[in-house]
């Protein structure tokens, strides 16, 4: 047996290892034991993984209880990336949860659905056929609904977010499953190698492509189906929204390199567009709502629809380059949608275990009601900062790396004499350009009002440090952020050859990297050399001039423009977000309400102002609530139906079994 097999085969029994410990276990040692078997699990994800980046094949067939073919395992460079992207936040992530999780979040139920999703995930990109991805994939919704539930006895907002993310997940699976049938009605087989001989034009590629973007967008989270992130990412442990917006998220927009890149390559013009559009809306909404959100989880659910949505414009870019013929920026199109995945991964699962330390330290996501956290809790500080560096894309970081070949990739595509081309590739430009403005505007608040200057609230006085399980995993999140930043040539190499442009980079200088088809350098360490020689001179000019000049301190009493007297005359996240409100007033249509209370004596005389702002999600509001008003209208109508009649239902079991009959006869 080979060593991908023998790796494939230590997931499924590390996970068995994990359920058991999570069931025959209690108190502390579970926490311990079936963490330190997760982590294992998805360290054995992610040598597996890099097995098959090396070059390594294999394929497993593995028998179900099912009337349907074994279930395949066959997975190619792409797929062992994506095992290596999972498998490693899923080790980060586990060893978090051995300090973070408490109460509810440590239960058997809790532990035992950890140890599936990580299963779950990994095998999504190994499966080799319909079959077994389609087995993966809800083994990976299922065991994520449960960890969603993890608070549901304490809160309704739990039960609220679990409904929505469950009926979203399976609406994707069930697009998914439709754009498969229809693939594979057309080649005939479940197998993705015969599968990619389809032919990408005819109605049943069309059909097979919407149907698999469409499924797999849910997934990814891009608007308008994003509207379970909010929910269900705030609602989760933080180690399993670390989980699910680094790792899970990244497995739909897998699915769509998967339909764009492996199985129906070369398609029409059109797929492409459709790709860009549906990325640039999602990058540029999440990033608004982003910057107006005061819950700090919410704020990173958004996050993450934006840095989804750069994926998909990525990856438009290229399908829509490589069909005009343009491969040198469609090759760097395709290598700037990996590097946004694994960049997101990093800066993305960091944030999230911060903010996870911070809820846990003072039982606060409201950033209005944060602040000074930096000097009680240093190492989340540190950490989170670098985390928000790579989200704003700031050298020296992974995120910067990523965002500077999407934008070398756009200014350097050709311009075909197709006019969409010529339309479509300006609009993902000015998006990209956007959402790193909005971007930049909306790390400075997360890290500024949550960290920086005094705290908001009591319960911010006394916030310590986690556990050191928490600290090592923060860390190594931010180390993986800046060391994508610092050595990208090395890794840009084995992203190309997972997606089959090996040529199109190639390493210069200390871990620089070079994109060979439009001729871009990108030099990080020189860079930062540059940096610290210009920062370095100015720093000692200014301290010098410091010392020369005598200290004084300006103490005004009405605190503007000088020292506040009060936490409360800070700059909150409400108040710093209200300029991006006013001037995107009209997309995201706030809702505001003002409550005036008069003296008793005088009604022209006001005792006291109440101000509320609130801003809900547009999408939702518009398309999914008069959808649900709809659907429960129906569904008190349909409820007439059951009115307890033994005849009526008789009557409805015999139309059933004629309607059955008549069918088998035609």
């Amino acid at each position: 047996m080979s060593a991908v097999a023998w790796g494939l085969l230590a997931q499924v029994v590390l996970a068995a290892c994990a359920v058991v410990a999570a069931i025959g276990t209690r108190g502390r040692v579970r926490n311990v034991l079936a963490g330190a078997l997760c982590a294992a699990l998805g360290a054995a994800g992610a040598v597996t993984g890099a097995l098959v980046l090396g070059g390594r094949t294999v394929t497993v067939h593995v028998a179900t209880a099912l009337p349907l073919p074994p279930m395949v395992l066959a997975p190619d460079r792409l797929g062992g990336l994506l095992m290596v992207l999972v498998g490693a936040v899923g080790v980060v992530a586990s060893v978090y949860a051995i300090g973070y999780a408490h109460g509810a979040s440590a239960s058997r139920t809790q532990w035992a659905a950890l140890a599936l999703f990580l299963l779950g995930m990994q095998l999504v990109p190994a499966a080799g056929d319909v079959v077994g991805f389609l087995l993966a994939w809800e083994l990976m919704a299922a065991a994520s609904t449960v960890l969603v539930l993890a608070e549901h006895a304490h809160r309704a907002t739990v039960r609220d977010a679990a409904v929505w993310y469950a009926v979203m997940t399976h609406l994707s699976l069930v697009l998914i499953l439709a754009g498969f049938a229809a693939l594979s009605a057309a080649t005939g087989s479940t197998q993705f190698a015969a599968m990619a001989a389809a032919r990408p034009t005819g109605a049943a590629a069309t059909g097979a492509f919407v149907l698999l973007v469409v499924g797999f967008a849910a997934k990814a989270g891009l608007v308008p189906l994003h509207v379970w992130l909010p929910r269900a990412h705030p609602e989760a442990p933080s180690h399993a929204s670390a989980l699910m917006s680094a790792a899970m998220v990244s497995l739909g927009a897998y699915g769509l390199l998967l339909v764009g890149v492996r199985l129906l390559p070369g398609g029409p013009t059109w797929w492409g567009v459709l790709l860009i559009g549906l990325g640039a809306v999602s990058a540029v909404y999440g990033i608004l709502q982003a910057g107006v959100a005061t819950d700090l989880k919410r704020l990173l659910a958004y996050s993450t629809s934006e840095n989804l949505g750069l994926v998909a414009v990525a990856l438009g870019t290229a399908m829509l380059l490589t069909t005009h013929h343009v491969p040198g920026a469609a090759s760097a199109a395709l290598l700037a949608a990996l590097l946004l995945l694994v960049s997101h991964a990093a800066f993305k699962a960091t944030l999230f275990l911060g903010a996870g330390a911070v809820l846990r330290a003072t039982g606060e996501r409201d950033l209005d009601r944060l602040g000074g956290l930096v000097h009680a809790m240093p190492w989340t500080a540190a950490t989170f900062g670098i985390g928000a560096l790579g989200a704003a894309a700031l050298p020296v970081t992974g995120g910067f790396v990523a965002e500077w070949t999407l934008l070398q990739a756009l200014i350097h595509s050709a311009r075909p004499a197709d006019r969409v081309v010529a339309v479509a590739i300006p609009l993902a430009l000015a998006a990209l350009a956007l959402t790193a403005g909005l971007a930049l505007v909306t790390f400075v608040k997360a890290f500024g009002i949550g960290f920086l200057a005094r705290a908001r609230s009591v319960a911010v006085l006394g916030a310590q440090e986690g556990p050191w399980s928490m600290r090592v995993a923060m860390l190594a999140g931010a180390v993986g952020v800046v060391g994508l930043g610092v050595l990208p040539g090395p890794l840009a190499r084995v992203l190309a050859a997972a997606a089959g442009v090996d040529g199109a980079v190639r390493t210069v200088g200390l871990g620089g990297v070079e994109l060979r088809g439009v001729g871009a350098v990108l030099s990080p360490v020189a860079l930062l050399g540059l940096g610290v020689g210009v920062a370095v001179p100015a720093l000692v000019v200014t301290l010098v001039l410091a010392r020369r000049r005598p200290a004084t301190t300006d103490v005004l009493g009405w605190g503007c423009g000088g020292v506040r007297t009060s936490p409360r005359m800070q700059y909150n996240a409400t108040s710093y977000a209200e300029p991006v409100m006013r001037i995107f007033d009209d997309a995201l249509q706030p809702s505001r309400d003002v409550v005036v209370t008069h003296v008793a004596e005088s009604a022209y005389l006001a005792e006291r102002v109440r101000f509320a702002q609130r801003v809900d999600d547009v999408v939702e509001a518009r398309l999914y609530r008069p959808l649900v008003r709809a659907a429960d209208a129906l569904a008190d109508r349909a409820r007439r139906v059951q009115n307890g009649s033994i005849h009526r239902y008789l009557a409805f079991s015999f139309t059933a079994l004629v309607a059955v009959l008549l069918v088998v006869v035609v």
